[in-house]
């Protein structure tokens, strides 16, 4: 694999440690009502577990409530149904239209206990973006003892995997200064 290549797949599959930790941090609760609270709720419908936003429309109007509109008003018990079982801690309500759920403030603990959780997302994260480094680094030795770099050019692509290491490590403890941040906030 030539060193350009080595490095393309390095960056690519950092790129992804960080959009998987946005998506995981999107999850979060922080005292506002944000639709991706919801995004990990399926709903048993046509036979099979479907993911609610394939099922309706979810927007959050109030900074405390969170709005679900079915595209098919007939589903609207199954997607009440699949909030209480979703262990989300939301008490769904529904008018015939549409689902309301109202988010309760966080307490203090709560929060806290949501720190603990982005931190732990941030270092999977960046355990990721690691073992992204030590395969690179392998490639760049394998291709050494192969001959098809010289050793200039094998240091050359290992510090440029490093400066790639910590480009996304940084990254992903700005992505988690935010959230925490946001978190900490009271609404």
């Amino acid at each position: 694999m030539p060193a350009d290549e080595i490095l393309k797949d390095a960056e690519e599959r950092m790129g992804k440690a960080i959009e998987i930790l946005k998506k995981n941090l999107g999850g979060i609760r922080t005292g506002r009502a944000n639709p991706g609270l919801v995004d990990s709720v399926r709903v048993d419908v046509y036979g099979s577990p479907t993911p609610l936003k394939q099922v309706a429309s979810v927007g959050a109007p109030e900074p405390s409530q969170i709005v679900i509109r079915p595209y098919d008003t007939q589903i609207i018990k199954e997607i009440e149904k699949a909030i209480v079982a979703s262990d989300l801690g939301f008490n769904p309500q529904n008018d015939g239209r549409v689902v309301r759920i109202n988010i309760p403030a966080l307490s203090t603990d709560v929060r806290k206990k949501m720190v603990g959780r982005i931190k732990d997302l941030v270092e999977d994260a960046k355990i990721s973006i690691r073992n992204v480094r030590r395969d690179g680094n392998k490639a760049a030795d394998q291709e050494q003892k192969d001959k098809v770099l010289t050793e200039d050019d094998r240091d050359s692509i290992k510090s440029d995997i490093q400066d790639l290491t910590k480009k996304y490590e940084d990254q992903a403890n700005d992505l988690a200064k935010t959230r925490e941040t946001e978190v900490m906030q009271d609404s």
